[in-house]
């Protein structure tokens, strides 16, 4: 219940943030995702019970306000998270390594999709130019912007899941 007291208003300040002050800041034409770092510290947590739900509701709000295909930000959040928690099972005793690897991966996959999904509505774009002037840019500053949502998703998450004393 208090997750999803939290969860709205956090996501909602997130991408407020993202769309006012982080995507002013580009680096050549990319741009850093906060809701979607946010979602795949989430994921990464193990404590964690509701990952599949947030990355569902942070999908569709980014989608509702993306120039991109409806479901492409949606899909990249799911697969991310999928992966995340695989991730977090797999190699659990280095967070922070999984964060970033996921970040790095994330950001690939969410591209990657909206690649294909522009490719298929007709939008051609050049590969070269846009892996040089979007992803990469985009990956550094997502790999920047990890280490701070790490932290503040793992201080949230220990105050929504505290540790149970028997």
């Amino acid at each position: 219940m208090l997750v999803s007291l939290l969860g709205i208003p956090i996501f909602t300040v997130l991408l407020m943030l993202q769309l006012a002050i982080v995507s002013r800041l580009p680096l050549l034409q990319g741009t850093a995702d906060l809701l979607m770092l946010f979602v795949i510290g989430w994921a990464l947590h193990e404590r964690v019970k509701h990952a599949w739900q947030w990355a569902l509701i942070g999908g569709i709000m980014v989608s509702l306000v993306s120039a991109t295909p409806f479901f492409a930000p949606l899909a990249a959040y799911l697969i991310t998270t999928g992966i995340g928690r695989l991730l977090q099972r797999q190699v659990w005793q280095t967070p922070i390594l999984a964060m970033l690897l996921l970040t790095v991966l994330g950001t690939l996959i969410y591209h990657g999709i909206t690649f294909v999904a522009l490719f298929f509505n007709g939008t051609t774009l050049p590969v070269q130019e846009s892996i040089s002037l979007v992803t990469l840019p985009s990956t550094l500053l997502n790999l920047i912007f990890a280490l701070p949502i790490f932290v503040i998703v793992n201080d949230l998450a220990h105050w929504v899941y505290p540790v149970e004393v028997i």
